[in-house]
């Protein structure tokens, strides 16, 4: 296998040829290292390597390797990028800095109740189903307006951009224009979107932040 640090210079090169083709600054793109169950060896391997920001998709996990590397790498940036239940809200924020998967009221008002207590303001992305999928996490784009009101205005949180998922079986490009044109109405400046498959086609769409797993780990063993 590759090592980790080549495979993540390639990426950042294929980042920034996609950017600069794209009338992009490279440095408007986050790569966020998709780090669920790869072995720890190879998530230090990336943090050696300079890499930073990390997405990890349930908070079980997260909890087994993350408290021990943030005292050794404390400028690490992590983000929740999985489907988030009410009652382990108080994890995720101790937990995580950024949260992406806000997706219904119970969510954010279970966040804002917890980050009162935590006495935190994380950046918060709302995870959008632009597919429509009934098997898939975040609120339908005729919802969002008013799930966005709840958590921006009413609750207080520090929404900062959008997220998706688009359907495997059709054409990303069309949920990343979606996608980015909701976070326009509402004057977002962030969209996460983009997986290993997708991200630079996502970037061409202007993803900020994109989600790379098998890219830089390869194939998880489960």
């Amino acid at each position: 296998m590759p090592d980790i640090a080549d495979t993540l210079a390639l990426l950042k090169q294929n980042i920034e040829k996609t950017a600069l083709e794209s009338g992009r600054r490279a440095d408007d793109i986050n790569l966020v290292a998709v780090s669920k169950r790869q072995p720890v060896e190879k998530i230090i391997k990336a943090l050696e390597a300079g890499q930073r920001f990390f997405g990890e998709n349930r908070i079980q996990d997260a909890q087994k390797i993350w408290p021990d590397l943030a005292t050794r790498y404390p400028d690490k940036i992590l983000h929740l990028i999985g489907p988030l239940q009410s009652n382990k809200t108080a994890e995720a924020v101790k937990l995580f800095d950024v949260i992406e998967t806000i997706d219904r009221p119970k969510i954010a008002r279970a966040l804002a109740t917890e980050m009162a207590a935590q006495n935190k303001n994380l950046p918060c992305f709302i995870q959008v189903n632009t597919g429509a999928e009934a098997q898939k996490s975040g609120v339908l784009p005729e919802d969002l307006e008013d799930l966005y009101q709840l958590a921006k205005t009413e609750l207080g949180l520090n929404i900062v951009g959008l997220m998706c998922i688009p359907p495997m079986d059709e054409a990303s490009g069309l949920h990343f224009s979606l996608l980015r044109k909701l976070a326009q109405k509402f004057n977002l400046p962030y969209l996460s979107m983009g997986m290993s498959s997708d991200y630079q086609t996502a970037i061409k769409f202007g993803a900020t932040h994109i989600r790379v797993g098998t890219a830089l780990f390869g194939a998880r063993d489960d």
